[in-house]
């Protein structure tokens, strides 16, 4: 990681999940990643399912250690860092240790010292959490700024989302929350499904939850995902490579999370307006 100038502020985190697992949350988190490193700013990656990580075989790297090495004190945050695309820094989590889907108190002390440290020479870091409500999953939700909630169009997938923004509000309910639905094939769909969690987070929870984008139904994703590449990489013009830049530029454009511009005050009044990216 290259040195921070003095002056400049401390990264921006941005914690990436759902309430379902196989919505593709972890997709959106590299090539977002990705495309903001485009744009220029210095990107860090957390793998934040750290009994299950998987961002380094979607991108056919081999880390030689992980974050398990990290809390255990067994390494240090520079040795455990990888670079990843366009110069991401990525802290990789482990694969198949029961151990790490329940972290102690100070193994997230460990953790939360190292991620301090990389946040002095970010500008955005994004966490890519496991799905579901666990308590790893809650305690990265509640370190970030902001909250990418990452939603398919299946019913299941709806309602789980909403049942993790019920939760994290009940734990926060000033954090900032913005959907993303993956796989529409419209914007038009994709507006539906956004305003089936927005409805339901407005009647049942008193609260708005923001539109950060969709990413289209692009059969390329697939094919991205077998020859190990970000599909911004692997095939930039894509649909889908098209919204994952458009919601990265959103991200990245965004102000600060309490007092600055929230998409939710805009609002999504219909599905006409709803942002085409394809």
């Amino acid at each position: 990681m290259r040195p921070r100038k003095a002056g400049i502020a401390r990264a921006t985190v941005l914690a990436v999940t759902s309430g379902k697992g196989g919505v593709g949350k972890t997709n959106v988190t590299i090539n977002v990643a990705i495309a903001m490193a485009r744009l220029g700013l210095r990107v860090g990656v957390l793998d934040a399912d750290f009994g299950l990580g998987n961002i380094d075989v979607l991108l056919g790297i081999a880390p030689g250690a992980h974050v398990g090495h990290l809390v255990a004190g067994e390494k240090k945050l520079q040795d455990v860092v990888v670079r990843g695309p366009h110069g991401i820094t990525i802290i990789p989590a482990s694969s198949g240790l029961q151990s790490m889907t329940s972290l102690t108190g100070l193994q997230r002390e460990r953790l939360l010292a190292a991620l301090d440290l990389a946040c002095r020479e970010l500008d955005f870091l994004l966490i890519d959490t496991a799905a579901g409500i666990s308590d790893n999953v809650m305690e990265m939700l509640k370190l970030a700024e902001r909250v990418v909630l990452v939603t398919s169009l299946e019913p299941s997938a709806i309602v789980d989302a909403y049942a993790l923004t019920k939760v994290l509000t009940g734990a926060d309910a000033a954090k900032e929350i913005g959907v993303v639905v993956n796989g529409a094939k419209t914007a038009e769909e994709a507006g539906l499904a956004y305003r089936q969690i927005e409805t339901a987070t407005r009647r049942f929870l008193k609260r708005s939850v923001a539109y950060y984008g969709h990413i289209a139904d692009d059969p390329a994703v697939r094919e991205s995902v077998l020859v190990q590449r970000a599909i911004v990489d692997h095939l930039p013009q894509s649909p889908a490579s098209r919204c994952y830049r458009i919601v990265a530029s959103r991200l990245a454009g965004l102000g600060p999370a309490h007092g600055g511009l929230r998409l939710a005050a805009r609002g999504v009044a219909s599905a006409e307006g709803v942002p085409q990216c394809a």
